[in-house]
């Protein structure tokens, strides 16, 4: 018996070294270092630190305040465009949510306001985007990046939507929807709104563009 525990104790013993040995200290080091970072701090859920501000969030928090835009569309490919000065966005951050209400100055005639939501969704790793505008019987418009866009440079695919055309009866074109959005730099950025219609021909076209300028206190 005591013959048997001491092979089998030299046996493991000689496991462990050989082991230690095809792996090598380079490769050891390795495995330490590929060890899942910790968890989140005692008390605090992994929801609680996943609605923190990562870097993402904190590069939308630059956006907030009041800017100064334009908006010039191109009705169909080709088209010629047009565009609609003096508009306002104001922007304030909701939590990790960037919210954005553009519209038309006092007096202007139509009225109109589009409100969009942006924010980085820690959990799936990608962008999450909402719009509605009140100039389009299109009703809540959702969209998600399909990869971790940097902040600078985010493209985000809508849910396909159907409009109702500009004739008297509805037509329920389905279109789908592809926006860029692009800062510039500090002081600009640049949303580009590209659209497809589900016609058989595969055409898709600039159709919208939003232009911001940062307002700055006087």
């Amino acid at each position: 018996m005591l013959f048997h525990r001491t092979l089998s104790r030299a046996a493991v013993v000689g496991t462990i070294v050989l082991g230690t040995s095809l792996i090598g200290p380079n490769q050891a080091g390795r495995a330490v270092a590929q060890t899942p970072p910790a968890a989140a701090p005692a008390g605090m859920s992994a929801n609680d630190r996943l609605i923190q501000l990562g870097p993402e969030g904190k590069a939308l928090a630059q956006r907030a305040g009041t800017w100064d835009a334009t908006f010039t569309s191109w009705d169909t490919p080709g088209a010629a465009p047009v565009t609609t000065g003096g508009l306002v966005a104001e922007r304030e951050m909701i939590g990790p949510m960037l919210q954005e209400r553009l519209h038309t100055v006092a007096g202007v005639v139509p009225a109109w306001t589009r409100i969009d939501d942006i924010t980085f969704n820690r959990t799936e790793g990608r962008w999450d985007y909402m719009s509605m505008d009140t100039r389009a019987a299109a009703g809540m418009m959702p969209a998600w990046s399909l990869d971790h866009d940097p902040a600078e440079r985010i493209f985000v695919s809508f849910q396909p939507f159907a409009l109702p055309g500009n004739g008297p009866e509805a037509t329920g074109q389905m279109m789908r929807m592809e926006e860029i959005i692009t800062t510039e730099d500090a002081d600009h950025e640049v949303k580009d709104q590209y659209f497809t219609p589900a016609d058989g021909t595969g055409t898709k076209w600039l159709a919208k563009r939003y232009s911001y300028v940062r307002r700055h206190s006087q």
